[in-house]
Parts: structure tokens; C-alpha cells; sequence
């Protein structure tokens, strides 16, 4: 009977703790989901177009300055000839994809780092004095990595072409340069934007950098060497191939570039003179469910680190696909799709011993006064692959440089290692955009460049000879 009456206590408590349970749980879900906005989501809701906070903002502070990282003056707010607002970009087209405009909505950096840009942190008794003489408190001023000198030499070098070139540091992650053409004059948005905006045939408002798709061409050898490589781990020094210009194989027939015959060749040679035969001989022998797990390893089909708009790359290639499918994809055509950006990343994790860092363009944030309100710093964002496979990629991009298709880049007082790609696309067979992507020095990696130049042609030919100047430009300045 003792035993019962206890029992029956417990009973009627259980309801009580069954609540008091629950409530705990939801109560520590809504603190790990505050935690979580105001650490990762804060500000993507604070610089929303429709939050009225900032319009609250602009009525009180005028729009802070952006500095390339020299304190040169990117993006700074003045009057015009009738005394209002207006925002004033010294460098004109320069600088117009990645520090963007503010009118017109906005873009770039003055649309990631809206909120901040709007903000005023000088000293309270200032603000007091400004508010009671009516006037606005100076908004914070951004402080990026652009470098403007590596910049105007990846404008100059690009020249009339359309395409897009990134230089990154890929020990840190820092963006130093951002071109992207066609491009515009930010100073005149106002006047240009109804001629510009629905200009779908030279989309002058995307940034080719982060939101431009592209067959990657022969730079998707990288990829396809990574998995060769995982699958093959022992036995890849073995791989042989004689290339007689083209691989007919099942269904389907690869030809090498103007069908050239490179002769019997292992995997570096092939790689060297990037061999659409021999690579898709090696597509053919993949795991194609390894190969789709590689590349979304890579961060293909998945959200990529980067605080400006941007698209995501694209890689499927089903079990059951057909051997031609297989052949194109494993030289980067198919329905394979890349943005340079990402293209950057995967290269910069190869220079950086397989560690991607998180691509970052804000230094740091000041007062109007230079006083510093919040420094950035390096973040390591994934491990892509291990040391020893970024080693063996390096080992195959070094030889490109020393012996293959960007020999252009030989021989100078900086090491490179890199790899060239030409991109078929559209409907007229031959017409290609010319890739490159590498780094330097090998021994100590210090900047990452990727390029691609719509249209041109030959990755060697074209996309090489830019990077050798943006190279010396860094190194020879």
C-alpha cells in the first residue's frame, strides 16, 4: 500500500515535469536562436532594404567613407552644385562592381556593409553639439584590402574585354582586387541606369567575379586530378596514355585543343599540356558518386563564404550518365558551371597547404576620426583537401608553369604555379573563354589570381599573359 500511495505521488507530479521540461527546451532554443542572429544573421537583417532602421540613420548620419587598404579614398559622401548628398567615386569605373554604388538600391560594399556605413560611433558629446546645431553625425568609415595598385593593373591588363579578374591573399583570405567588366561609372548611376539595367546582352550590373557562371574548362583538370589522385592514391605514378589528338571511347569522341597529338603521356604530362584525351580517358576509369561527393566537398551546389551576392556553382553528373557526358565533365565542360570566385577559393586552398580561409574585403571599421571601432581578422573557413593532396596538385601546377601551356610565366624572379583552361560555350564550335588560375611564389604563396577573359580563346594565350602582369605588379613594384 506504501508502495502504491508513492506511486500515485509520482504520477500526479509527472505533468508538471513534463511542462516544466518543455518550457526549459523552448526556453534554451530561444536563446540558442538569439545567440545565433546576433553572431551570424544580425547584420544580412540589418542591411535588408525594407528595414526602416536605415532610412532612421541616414536622417541622422551622413554615409561614412570607403578606403582601398593604402587609405585611399574609394567612396566618400559631398554635395552638389544645390547643396544636397551626393556620393562621390574618385576612381569612376575602377572600383564599380566591387565597391559598388548606393543609389538605385545598392550594390557591392556599399550594400554588405550598409548598415555600418550609416552608423555614427564618435564620442556622445559630439553627437549632443551636432544635434543641437541641426546638424548630421559622420557615419563610420570602411577600411578594405583593396589594393588599388594590383586593381588598376587587373583593369589595364583586362582592357577591352569582357570577363573578370580576383587576386586574393590565401593565407588570410583577403580579397585585393575585384575586376569585372563591362563595368560603369557609379558617379552617373542615376543618368546610365535605365540604359544599363535590363542590358542583358553586356550585363554591366553583374560582378562576373561572385555571380558569373562559366564552364571551367581544362581548370576543372584540377578537380578531376584530385579524384584520380584520392582513388589512386598508390598506384597514380603509374598512369599512362598515348594522345593521338582524340579519344574515341562508347559513345562518344574528346578531341584535344586543334586536335593536337601529345604523344604517350603520364599524369603530370597530361596535366602539363592539358590533354582533353588523356583526361577523359581518366573520367572514364572515376567513381562518378565519388567524384559528385568531391566536388560538393569543394563547396559545387553549396553556399560559398563570400558577403556580396553571388551564385552558387553547379555540378551533376548522375550514376547513370553516358561515357560522352562523363568525357566532357571530366574536362570541364558538360553541365559543369563555376563562378571565378569559387575557382579562387578551391585554388587558394591548394596554395594554402588545403586550408580554404574565409575570402573577407573589410579590413576594419573606423571613426570618422580613424579611431578603430572593429578590426576583422583571418578565419579559417574548411579544410578542402590534405596537405598531401594540395601538395600533389601543386606539384602538377608547377610543372603547367615550367613546362606546359603557361610557360609565359617561366623564368621570372617569382616562382608560379597555375593552370590554364579554354571553356567552349554556346553554339559555334571553337569559340572559348580563355581561363587561368595560380599563385606565387610556390614556396610561399602570397597572392592567388584567377582570370577569365570571355570569348578570347586560349587560357595561354590570353589569360596568362594578364596574370604575368598582375604578378609583376606585385612583386616587381
Amino acid at each position: 500500500m506504501i508502495k502504491l500511495n508513492k506511486l500515485v505521488k509520482i504520477a500526479k507530479k509527472m505533468p508538471l515535469t513534463i511542462v516544466t521540461i518543455t518550457c526549459s527546451l523552448m526556453m534554451l532554443g530561444l536563446i540558442v536562436n538569439l545567440v545565433y542572429y546576433v553572431y551570424f544573421k544580425s547584420d544580412v537583417v540589418i542591411n535588408n532594404n525594407y528595414n526602416q532602421r536605415q532610412e532612421l540613420l541616414a536622417q541622422n548620419n551622413i554615409r561614412g567613407k570607403i578606403l582601398a587598404s593604402d587609405g585611399s579614398v574609394l567612396a566618400q559622401t559631398g554635395t552638389d552644385e544645390t547643396g544636397r548628398e551626393k556620393r562621390f567615386y574618385p576612381y569612376r569605373n575602377l572600383f564599380a562592381h566591387v565597391v559598388g554604388y548606393s543609389a538605385k538600391g545598392k550594390m557591392g560594399i556599399e550594400s554588405s556593409s550598409n548598415i555600418q556605413l550609416l552608423t555614427s560611433s564618435t564620442f556622445v558629446g559630439e553627437k549632443i553639439q551636432n544635434e543641437l546645431a541641426a546638424q548630421k553625425n559622420m557615419g563610420n568609415t570602411i577600411v578594405t584590402t583593396l589594393d588599388v595598385s594590383l586593381q588598376q593593373a587587373a583593369y589595364d591588363a583586362l582592357g577591352i574585354y569582357k570577363g573578370t579578374i580576383i587576386v586574393t591573399e590565401p593565407s588570410t583570405g583577403k580579397i585585393l582586387a575585384m575586376v569585372s567588366k563591362p563595368d560603369f561609372d557609379p558617379n552617373e548611376i542615376d543618368k546610365i541606369w535605365d540604359a544599363i539595367k535590363d542590358d542583358n546582352q553586356n550585363a554591366y550590373l553583374l560582378n562576373r567575379s561572385t555571380q558569373g557562371l562559366y564552364p571551367p574548362g581544362s581548370t576543372f583538370k584540377i578537380i578531376t586530378a584530385l579524384e584520380y589522385f584520392r582513388e589512386n592514391r598508390e598506384t597514380y605514378g603509374e598512369y599512362s596514355f598515348k594522345c593521338n589528338g582524340v579519344f574515341n571511347f562508347e559513345d562518344g569522341k574528346i578531341q584535344c585543343y586543334h586536335k593536337k597529338s601529345h604523344g604517350q603521356v603520364n599524369l603530370q604530362e597530361s596535366f602539363e599540356h592539358s590533354c582533353n584525351s588523356s583526361f577523359a580517358n581518366i573520367g572514364t576509369q572515376l567513381d562518378k558518386k565519388k567524384l559528385q561527393n568531391t566536388c560538393e566537398n569543394l563547396l559545387f551546389n553549396r553556399n560559398h563564404p563570400v558577403q556580396m551576392a553571388y551564385n552558387k556553382s553547379k555540378f551533376d553528373l548522375p550514376e547513370d550518365s553516358k561515357s560522352y557526358l562523363v568525357m566532357q565533365t571530366s574536362i570541364g565542360q558538360g553541365n559543369t558551371q563555376i563562378t571565378p570566385m569559387h575557382l579562387n577559393m578551391i585554388t587558394s586552398s591548394i596554395a594554402n597547404n588545403g586550408q580554404l580561409m574565409t575570402p573577407y574585403l573589410v579590413d576594419r571599421i573606423e571613426t570618422y576620426k580613424g579611431e578603430i571601432v572593429k578590426q576583422y581578422s583571418q578565419n579559417q573557413y574548411k579544410k578542402m583537401m590534405s596537405t598531401q593532396e594540395a601538395d600533389f596538385l601543386e606539384t602538377l601546377m608547377v610543372g603547367v608553369v615550367e613546362n606546359g601551356t603557361a610557360t609565359k610565366l617561366k623564368n621570372q624572379p617569382y616562382s608560379a604555379a597555375g593552370k590554364t583552361g579554354s571553356a567552349e560555350f554556346g553554339s559555334i564550335k571553337g569559340e572559348s573563354h580563355a581561363w587561368f588560375t595560380g599563385y606565387a611564389p610556390v614556396e610561399n604563396p602570397r597572392i592567388c589570381v584567377t582570370i577569365i577573359v570571355e570569348g578570347a580563346g586560349s587560357g595561354g594565350d590570353y589569360a596568362v599573359p594578364i596574370a604575368k602582369r598582375i604578378f609583376d605588379t606585385y612583386f616587381l613594384k
